[in-house]
């Protein structure tokens, strides 16, 4: 699927949804441009953009101008020695001509950097959409299960109540309402456990989104992931952002050594200047000397620099520069080691998740089954309300491991996307606005010249939380709601991954 119609299926998807519900997307796009942690980045990454001007300026010239006034309240000697006040003032322009190679290599080493600071801000990216994913699914999944025990409640309840009536009548005995009555009371304290959980996952939903969660709606599906671990290991190795980063930063540091070794080698610098000098009319006064009150100079020159010796100093800064360019290539090695091992257990988490799944929608359907046989056989005294409440909790079991499956399975299918390097707003068609380009800044400052160029005093970007309101645990809990819709809607894909933009630059 081209990027183009990716978009416009994303579209239609996002307006079929109920207009009081929040869909992931909306919950991607919020995150993408109000999240602190990705504006933040977006700041350092602004900053690690200016590292390339500053290199440059230290290969441009400089130009400065100096003046003075002095005014000598008190000579002992003649004045045409000691003039009564004086007037400088001059100017200069400096040019480095040859520095070693440390410019050059400064600017190399600046503009590698950048690049990695670029890839790094889109692994900010991508973990900061698994993040949301997470905190999506985990509020819908504990929804369920509250509603989940909320039912249970109710079924345990009515349980009970008919336990007493039987046992007024001689039917069941006390151990039956006994039985009843302790089985209501940790299916209240379960359901407690799961309410405290739903409003945990609200509340880290506002942490990550900024609003409140309200109604979600069902998660689209995902694209078709790869049937091997290997393909999947492949891709991340190829377009993980983290890696790229590291492989970069790794790069940076090689021109690092170059400009430390550059502080062993001659610099040659020119210069030019005028000074202008004025005593104001107070030198030897009523002397030979007081025609001459003011003179201009002009200079122009070259400086050499010879290193012969610095007591080491150039010794250790190559030495340092070449343990952090050690450093950096094991940094690469580790990051590899991480990414391959994200990608293999999130493709092991996604497709154990999916044959429990299916086991778990067998054996939901099966406890039903078994739950209205034995209701069915203790009317007719073959089975005890032990049986039945038993039944019932398994039905429960099943139910949450079900919709705990579910989510397991697209939590890691997006880490597993996210590893492979697909996981980026590009990837995702966030069509509510213009995606943030980190090149466009750098090309706006890298060849910048002026001293007076600032882009103003900051303004927050990311939104804040303490006004949202304190989350609670109500849910709506309609019959059965795991086996009326399943949580996963199939009509549209989430990612397109290797058509994205970023992937094709």
């Amino acid at each position: 699927m081209r990027i183009g119609t990716w978009l416009a299926g994303a579209s239609l998807l996002t307006a079929a949804a109920p207009a009081s519900a929040e869909t992931l997307r909306d919950a991607l796009l919020k995150a993408y441009t109000t999240n602190p942690t990705l504006t933040g980045q977006r700041a350092g990454q602004r900053a690690t953009d200016e590292t390339v001007p500053l290199a440059k300026a230290r290969g441009r010239p400089t130009a400065g101008g100096q003046a003075g006034y002095t005014e000598n309240f008190y000579n002992t000697g003649n004045s045409f020695a000691s003039p009564a006040r004086q007037l400088t003032g001059g100017v200069s322009l400096s040019v480095p001509i040859y520095q070693g190679g440390q410019v050059r290599n400064s600017i190399r080493a600046a503009e590698t950097r950048v690049s990695a600071g670029q890839a790094g801000l889109r692994n900010t990216e991508a973990n900061l959409f698994a993040e949301v994913v997470a905190a999506f699914m985990d509020v819908i999944r504990d929804a369920a299960i509250v509603g989940l025990n909320q039912q249970n409640v109710r079924v345990l309840e009515v349980n009970l109540q008919a336990s007493r009536d039987r046992f007024q009548v001689g039917d069941l005995t006390r151990t039956d309402v006994a039985q009843s009555d302790s089985r209501l009371a940790i299916a209240r304290a379960q359901l407690q456990s799961a309410q405290a959980q739903l409003i945990a996952s609200r509340e880290n939903y506002i942490r990550v989104v900024g609003t409140p969660p309200g109604q979600l709606e069902d998660p689209p599906v995902l694209p078709q992931l790869p049937n091997e671990v290997e393909t999947a290991v492949a891709a991340a190795l190829r377009d993980n952002p983290a890696l790229v980063a590291a492989a970069r930063q790794r790069d940076a540091t090689r021109y690092d050594v170059e400009v430390a070794r550059s502080y062993r080698l001659p610099r040659l610098s020119g210069s030019v200047g005028s000074n202008y000098n004025s005593y104001l009319g107070s030198l030897g006064a009523g002397t030979a000397f007081a025609q001459s009150q003011s003179g201009v100079a002009a200079t122009a020159g070259l400086s050499l620099s010879v290193p012969f010796y610095q007591g080491g100093l150039p010794g250790a800064q190559v030495r340092q520069a070449e343990a952090l360019r050690s450093q950096a290539i094991e940094a690469v090695t580790e990051t590899e080691r991480s990414v391959i091992a994200a990608a293999r257990s999130s493709f092991a988490i996604w497709r154990s998740s999916q044959e429990v799944i299916a086991s778990s929608e067998v054996a939901v359907n099966a406890n039903k089954l078994s739950l209205e046989g034995v209701r069915a056989e203790n009317s007719v005294g073959t089975r005890t309300i032990l049986d039945i409440l038993n039944a019932e909790q398994e039905l429960l079991n099943s139910q949450v491991t079900l919709v705990t499956a579910r989510r397991d399975a697209y939590v890691a299918g997006f880490n597993l996307l996210a590893a492979m390097g697909g996981a980026e707003a590009r990837d995702l068609g966030l069509d509510g606005g213009v995606l943030y380009d980190p090149t466009a800044n750098y090309k706006r400052v890298r060849n910048k010249l002026s001293d007076w160029s600032d882009d103003g005093e900051p303004v927050a970007v990311a939104t804040r939380t303490d006004q949202t309101p304190v989350q609670n645990a109500v849910v709506e809990t309609p019959k059965d709601p795991l086996l009326q819709k399943p949580p996963v809607d199939t009509s549209r894909p989430l990612t397109t991954g290797a058509d994205a933009p970023s992937r094709r630059q």
